[in-house]
């Protein structure tokens, strides 16, 4: 049974992760031990969130827990498994780290006697509205895998999926809040251009973004469907959309999913 979670690497994405399941009431912040190289990262996460536990390294975060989260960037989670493979008998590893397989994950942990899984996040989760990939490839225990699971369910939505699927997830999924954040940012700059104050044109295009998003989920309808629901014949609506496929916009966007996915395909290998 997990009692204890460490949180090693406190950026965006562990930084979410423990504002999420705290605020959901999922786990108490007494339940929380946490490590960071960044000192400010620390104070931010400890002032964030009262009750929570301050670990001097890697280790001793490691030593005190059940569920070990690792939320640093790729490279580096090869050495934080070696710091801390003397307290890993019994535990369990959960890696969010692009790029790291299954395969890659049990070579690390050979001899440890620890479990491991997979996951995938994407950082709306700091808003509760996050899209977490589980992989179906796992040594956790049953209970434990719900466990985890339940973690991810307390700041958005979940599925369970076969590894084979992670760089296509990492392309739509976990990193594509940079893509709508670009696509957010380009609408502002043309309202701009049009005479609207900055702010009100952020405020605009997020929250067309964000209603979008909302009707593709609650009505179950294709997104042609609903694009082809806004252009009016002869109207500003199409005109726009005309000049989107002239640029190349759908191709773009899957090139940049592409390159993505080839991306964590290539990390995958190192």
């Amino acid at each position: 049974m997990i009692r204890k979670i460490a949180m090693i690497g406190t950026g965006n994405m562990g930084s979410a992760i423990l504002r999420g399941i705290v605020e959901a009431n999922y786990v108490r912040a007494s339940q929380l031990i946490v490590f960071d190289v960044s000192r400010r990262k620390l104070k931010e996460v400890e002032e964030d969130i009262p009750g929570i536990t301050l670990a001097a390294d890697c280790l001793e975060a490691a030593q005190t827990a059940d569920l070990i989260i690792l939320a640093v960037k790729p490279i580096y989670v090869r050495d934080v498994l070696d710091e801390i493979r003397p307290a890993l008998s019994g535990k369990s590893v959960l890696s969010i780290a692009a790029g790291w397989t299954v395969g890659m994950l049990a070579d690390a942990l050979r001899g440890t006697g620890a479990a491991y899984m997979r996951v995938m996040p994407n950082t709306p989760a700091l808003v509760g509205e996050g899209m977490t990939a589980l992989c179906d490839d796992t040594t956790f225990s049953q209970e434990d895998f719900e466990y985890a699971k339940g973690i991810f369910d307390a700041i958005g939505k979940t599925r369970v999926l076969p590894e084979r699927l992670f760089d296509g997830v990492i392309a739509i999924s976990g990193s594509s809040p940079a893509y709508v954040y670009m696509m957010i940012e380009a609408m502002a700059d043309a309202g701009v251009r049009e005479g609207l104050p900055r702010a009100y044109a952020y405020e605009m295009a997020a929250q067309a973004v964000l209603g979008s998003a909302l009707m593709v989920l609650s009505s179950g309808t294709h997104p042609a469907a609903l694009k082809d629901a806004v252009c009016s014949p002869g109207g500003t609506t199409i005109e726009a959309v005309a000049a989107l496929e002239r640029c190349g916009f759908r191709n773009a966007i899957m090139e940049a999913m592409k390159a993505c996915a080839d991306k964590s395909r290539e990390m995958s290998k190192s």
